[in-house]
């Protein structure tokens, strides 16, 4: 049996890899540093029951006969078991790389990618063709409402058939990778990176798709790429697209929205999903399957966790936890909210301080311009903000937000400081959403919230 290892094994990119590489027949080994300190318990416990050997990030648990290191792009060469990987002379890959080399192996690869939605929207492609009999592989960074009692973690799919679905990151640059028969840009707005860089990340993708791109006709920057594949668009509402969705509207938990003339509902809701949904019709279509079809599997779709997952109700508050972590995804996650009565308390924890000023002054704009005069903005800290990062704060996010209009903003650096303010504050038919990326306690906050409540 093939031995192999993964650094950073806790990790919503790294923890599907594993898991396939577990049904393929290799020996996995996995370390990280959550679980060094007794963090991410119930990740540890479902990767362990489907085989993971759990190791410690010190280099021990690197030995001579591993076939290959896989390592997370947040870790670097100073890394104990990358530098122990070295010493044994093992190839080191990227995370990236392994996806890659998964993808190319199917006849038919579909690449996911895009600034906002292509968690959901990777999730709803590997469904739909998981309903429509297709036995797909799906490997995502979410996990997904519809496999929760599989073993293991529910974030990806596999079988040895023809489609292999993946969420193709741009954080990294790594899009330029992937050479996937269908590809798919559901939007380009600021985020990770420049902007420039981001076009140069997208229009690469592009040019390396081989039988049909998808783009988001909404969206000017996806819809001006080019590529010598087929170009097929979606729009929620502009005909001009290849395939639109009309006549979208909220309903209790869902939304409904038409396609020529036949409604469909999804059980999310938002008019960024109905976009996601559209944009999963017509990746599949590329594949020879048909539109209708494709809209009533997704009316089973129950979504992801932590993509503006509704926790719960309790004493009439409702509380949602969600991944949104940049001007677009947290504008389109409250105005999915404002699509319902009631006010709205924002909690959101910048995950990185070059995310809090490469998008802050975008994300303050968008939160005064969504927000009505009672909703209420809070900011926590930083997340991995260190000592060296001299004057950066969320507090300065939220000054501009002031200065943007919005006066109901607050700086509660830290997560007792939100519950508390909650507690004391929150009124029947008040909506409750944290927001954030990176710390996986978040969702348990939201749920230790909603009890507390």
């Amino acid at each position: 049996m093939i031995k192999i290892a993964f650094c950073g094994a806790a990790g919503n990119g790294i923890s599907p890899l594993e898991q396939i590489m577990l049904k393929k027949g290799y020996e996995v080994y996995g370390s990280d540093r959550s679980f060094d300190v007794g963090g991410d318990t119930a990740r540890r416990r479902a990767l362990e029951t489907v085989g993971l050997k759990v190791i410690p990030q010190d280099g021990s648990g690197i030995t001579p006969d591993m076939a290959c290191v896989y390592a997370s792009a947040a870790l670097d060469d100073n890394n104990p078991d990358i530098r122990a990987a070295h010493a044994y002379n093992i190839p080191v890959k990227s995370r990236s790389d392994l996806l890659c080399e998964i993808l190319s192996s199917y006849p038919k690869g579909i690449a996911v990618g895009g600034t906002a939605g292509k968690t959901t929207t990777t999730a709803m492609i590997g469904y739909v063709l998981d309903q429509l009999g297709q036995k797909p592989t799906m490997i995502n960074g979410g996990m997904l409402c519809n496999y929760e009692n599989q073993p293991g973690l529910p974030n990806y799919l596999y079988n040895d058939g023809e489609y292999c679905v993946i969420e193709a990151d741009e954080s990294d640059g790594s899009i330029r990778k992937y050479r996937p028969f269908v590809g798919l840009v559901n939007n380009i707005s600021h985020d990770h990176t420049s902007m420039e860089k981001l076009i140069e990340y997208f229009s690469t993708f592009a040019q390396h798709v081989t039988g049909a791109l998808v783009v988001n006709y909404d969206c000017p920057l996806s819809r001006g790429l080019k590529s010598p594949a087929r170009v097929f668009s979606y729009s929620v509402g502009n005909r001009e697209a290849d395939l639109t969705a009309e006549n979208v509207r909220a309903v209790d938990n869902g939304i409904e929205y038409s396609i020529e003339g036949r409604t469909f509902r999804l059980n999310l809701i938002g008019k960024f999903n109905v976009s996601n949904a559209l944009a999963a019709i017509s990746a599949c279509m590329m594949l020879g399957f048909d539109k209708f079809e494709c809209a009533a599997a997704l009316e089973g779709f129950l979504g992801i966790k932590v993509r503006l997952e509704k926790i719960g109700t309790s004493k009439g508050v409702t509380v949602y936890n969600d991944f949104a972590h940049n001007p677009s995804k947290i504008e389109a996650s409250l105005l999915a909210l404002k699509d319902y009565p009631g006010r709205i308390i924002a909690m959101y924890q910048p995950h990185t301080p070059f995310s809090a000023v490469n998008t802050g002054s975008e994300m303050a704009a968008a939160v005064a311009r969504v927000l009505a005069p009672e909703d209420i903005m809070i900011m926590q800290e930083i997340y991995e903000l260190t000592p060296q990062d001299v004057g950066i704060s969320s507090a300065n996010i939220i000054r501009e937000i002031k200065q943007n209009g919005h006066q109901q903003a607050l700086f509660l650096p830290h997560k007792e400081d939100t519950r508390r303010f909650v507690l004391e504050n929150a009124r029947q038919g008040d909506r409750i959403v944290i927001m954030g990326a990176h710390d996986n306690s978040l969702a348990d906050f939201s749920r230790e919230l909603l009890k507390a409540i």
